[in-house]
């Protein structure tokens, strides 16, 4: 694999631009499923957008996808198509908005039988069109799966979603125990909580386990919580984005608190060569850890 990653790296080396945006890529993901981490990543997406960043959301939730559910659209082909050459990755892009675009995922593992071939090459190539994005949302599948780290230790940030049931705050443990073998710094959300005050506290709770358990070098950030709200359930059933829907709801400002915290980091950015922006900088640095 260390013979594809050097290949892979002059292949993005050899197709960059002098100077362009580095994309900042965030994982959202879960221990277990069920808990809105779809219905996050698209609303966060949005909000994003909504406030001036080019933002790309790559559906990576194996077997599960439903971003293209979430936001209403169809989807004809996805990454997959590309790889095998029977589509380019400008004809996958679903745009949703102004400044936001859905990349649609496949199976993890069937994405990287491609990369040693012609055609993984030929794909990045094109991925170019992907470069100027502020923000790519990577949407995880749920639980501790080979393939879901892969993604994990590739991204700059990895947000773990959970909501306050016990069999939920469990699994969420398990994803941080996990994931700080990989990387030092991991935030969490509380969502479905009753108010601020239950969100903080079991955030308290799962932060004194994991430094009893884990060690003081895990650097464990609570970026906020959303509040449970009928809203939500709405328009998720009318598959629409509940921030777009309600914007004065509770949860919706709570989101647009956590996105300012997240904009932050993005205010550090600086031009670098385009081999850490958009789609192709992302399978770069999958194929690193591959």
């Amino acid at each position: 694999m260390s013979h594809q990653a050097t290949k892979l790296e002059a292949l993005v080396k050899q197709n960059s631009h002098a100077t362009s945006k580095k994309t900042r890529f965030i994982a959202i993901t879960s221990g277990k499923g069920g808990v809105g981490k779809s219905t996050i990543s698209s609303n966060m997406a949005h909000v994003m957008a909504k406030n001036g960043l080019k933002v790309g959301i790559f559906d990576a939730d194996i077997g599960l996808a439903n971003l293209d559910v979430m936001f209403n659209v169809k989807i004809k082909k996805n990454i997959l198509h590309v790889l095998r050459g029977e589509a380019t990755v400008e004809e996958i892009l679903v745009p949703i908005e102004k400044n936001l675009v859905l990349i649609p995922g496949e199976s993890g593992e069937e994405i990287f039988k491609y990369a040693s071939s012609g055609l993984f090459e030929r794909f990045m190539d094109e991925a170019h069109v992907l470069d100027d994005l502020d923000v790519m949302i990577i949407d995880t599948g749920a639980g501790i799966g080979e393939h879901i780290q892969l993604f994990l230790r590739a991204c700059d940030d990895v947000i773990v979603v959970t909501v306050p049931d016990p069999a939920a705050i469990t699994d969420a443990y398990a994803t941080i125990k996990v994931t700080s073998r990989l990387r030092n710094d991991i935030s969490v959300i509380m969502n479905q909580v009753r108010s601020a005050q239950e969100a903080t506290a079991l955030f308290e709770k799962i932060q004194k386990v994991a430094l009893a358990n884990i060690g003081e070098q895990l650097k464990l950030n609570f970026l906020g919580q959303i509040t449970a709200d009928p809203k939500v359930s709405i328009s998720v059933k009318k598959r629409a984005l509940y921030t777009r829907e309600f914007p004065t709801s509770t949860p919706a400002v709570e989101l647009e608190m956590i996105v300012k915290k997240i904009a932050k980091k993005l205010e550090r950015n600086v031009l670098v060569t385009a081999q850490e922006s958009g789609l192709g900088g992302f399978f770069k640095r999958l194929m690193e850890h591959f």
